[in-house]
C-alpha cells in the first residue's frame, strides 16, 4: 500500500500490473509441507476454473488435476480437488482440498519453504482468482478475501485518476453518493443495489463487444474490470444514458 502511493505520489511511471502485483505469504503452518491447506473447503465450477486458470498457463491432467509447470525452475504446482476436470460435474459440485509442489524431473515433494517466493505468491494469486470467479453459485464470492483486498488497493488509486471523490470503501463495499441515489457495490460478487432499495440489475458486455473505453492495465481479472466499471459508472448516474438502468434507480435527490 505505501509503495503504490508512493509511485502515484511522484508519478513514477510503471506498469499497472506491477504496481498492483499483490504478494501472497507463506504460513508458519505451511513451510515444513509440501501442500498448502489454505483453500481447503471451497467448492468451485470446474469447467469455469480451467477457463479462467488456462489463460494463466494451467493445464487439466486428467490423474493428477490442475498443473502449472515452471520449467526454469523445474517446479509443477498442482491444485487438487476430488473431481474429473473433464466432465461438467453437474451433480456436486468438486471441493478444492489442497495445493501441492513437487519436482519435475524426480516427481518427489518439495517443501514449500522451498518454493521461491514468487513462484509460491503466483500459485496463490491464481488459485484465489479462481474461487473469487468460479465460485459455485449460492456461496458468497466474499470468500476470496485477498482477491476483495487486491480489488481494494486497485480501487483506492483508479478514483483519484478519474477525480471521483463521491465513493468510498467500506468493508467488502464501494458505497457511491450518486447525484440519483445513493449505492452500494460489493467488492466480490459485483452486485449493485440502491441504498435502502432493491438490487440493480445489470447486463455484462463481452469483451468481444467491448467499446473503445476499457481498463485492461488495471488487471486482467474481468470480474475485477466488471467492479471498477460499475463504480465508475455510478459515481457519474447523471450520465446513464441506459433506459433498463434508469428504469430501476428510484430518485431520491
Amino acid at each position: 500500500h505505501i509503495y503504490q502511493q508512493d509511485l502515484f505520489t511522484r508519478q513514477i511511471k510503471q506498469p499497472f500490473k506491477q504496481i498492483f502485483r499483490e504478494l501472497y505469504l507463506k504460513i508458519d503452518d505451511e513451510l515444513n509441507s509440501a501442500q498448502s491447506h489454505r483453500y481447503d473447503g471451497y467448492q468451485i465450477q470446474p469447467q469455469k476454473t480451467q477457463a479462467v486458470l488456462k489463460t494463466r498457463n494451467w493445464i487439466a491432467s486428467y490423474y493428477e488435476g490442475l498443473q502449472k509447470v515452471y520449467y526454469q525452475e523445474n517446479i509443477i504446482a498442482t491444485i487438487y480437488a476430488a473431481v474429473d476436470w473433464f466432465t461438467p460435474a453437474d451433480i456436486e459440485a468438486p471441493i478444492l482440498e489442497y495445493v501441492s509442489f513437487y519436482d519435475r524431473k524426480t516427481f518427489k515433494d518439495i517443501l514449500i519453504k522451498d518454493i521461491p517466493d514468487i513462484i509460491f505468491s503466483e500459485v496463490m494469486r491464481d488459485v484465489d482468482l479462481a474461487i473469487s470467479i468460479a465460485h459455485v453459485g449460492g456461496v458468497d464470492p466474499e470468500t476470496s478475501h485477498s482477491t476483495i483486498q487486491m480489488r481494494k488497493a486497485i480501487l483506492e488509486f483508479t478514483l483519484p485518476l478519474f477525480k471521483l471523490n463521491n465513493v468510498s470503501l467500506n468493508d467488502n463495499f464501494a458505497i457511491i453518493k450518486g447525484n440519483l441515489a445513493d449505492y452500494s457495490i460489493h467488492l466480490g460478487s459485483g452486485i449493485v443495489h440502491q441504498m435502502a432499495g432493491a438490487e440493480i440489475a445489470i447486463s455484462v458486455v463481452p469483451s468481444q463487444h467491448r467499446g473503445r473505453l476499457f481498463l485492461p492495465f488495471v488487471d486482467e481479472d474481468p470480474k475485477t474490470t466488471e467492479i471498477i466499471t460499475k463504480v465508475l459508472l455510478f459515481a457519474k448516474d447523471n450520465d446513464i444514458k441506459d433506459p433498463f438502468i434508469l428504469n430501476q434507480i428510484k430518485v431520491v435527490k
